[in-house]
């Protein structure tokens, strides 16, 4: 069974460098031509099922890669809520205190005001395993965020990374099979434009 996860498209917040978590935004010009580029290249994997958070950004790629596939909302695969970072970049903050301490600790602790980082772990690999077992043998695409990625691959990608070890650009993405205990993904490759060999 294969399994496909996909970061959503680029947005307005993202070419700002903002932290983008819970706010809605849609696919910018760029981040949908960048899409529209990649489709053309073939980058994305053919398959049957297609899941998204509940947020403009990854229906909208969800809708321009598999336009043929009725995508299936979830929303336990949303971004996390950055609190107090929400929709800000690195410049806005500079003078923020817990922000400096954040950022000190890389990224170790938690956001100020925002969801735990344990707690969005755990809420979108709890959501991942729920969609996987009541797929059974079909291939799945899950067009989500950066961050519901990274915390899938850190719990069931093999080999085994940190969370922060399975970042992602937007556009891109791993081209996963399920191994036989049906939950653990072993990445075969991500979807860059070269292709790249894990």
């Amino acid at each position: 069974m294969k399994v496909v996860l996909i970061r959503h498209g680029k947005t307005e917040g993202n070419l700002k460098k903002r932290y983008i978590g819970v706010t809605d935004e849609p696919l910018c010009v760029e981040g949908t031509e960048q899409i529209l580029n990649n489709i053309k290249e073939n980058r994305y994997p053919a398959v049957d099922l297609v899941y998204t958070s509940l947020l403009k950004r990854c229906i909208q790629t969800a809708e321009r890669i598999y336009p043929d596939i009725k995508y299936i909302p979830y929303d336990n695969l949303r971004e996390c809520d950055f609190g107090e970072l929400e929709n800000k970049n690195y410049l806005e903050l500079s003078d923020h205190e817990k922000y400096q301490k954040w950022l000190a600790s890389n990224g170790t602790l938690e956001f100020p005001s925002a969801e735990k980082q344990e707690d969005f772990k755990k809420r979108c690999q709890e959501a991942y395993k729920l969609i996987i077992q009541k797929s059974f043998n079909q291939d799945i695409a899950f067009v989500v965020h950066g961050g519901t990625i990274m915390a899938i691959l850190e719990k069931y990608g093999v080999p085994e990374k940190s969370f922060y070890d399975w970042q992602l650009k937007n556009g891109e993405g791993y081209l996963c099979e399920l191994e036989n205990d049906r939950v653990t993904l072993k990445v075969i490759k991500k979807l860059t434009g070269n292709f790249e060999t894990i």
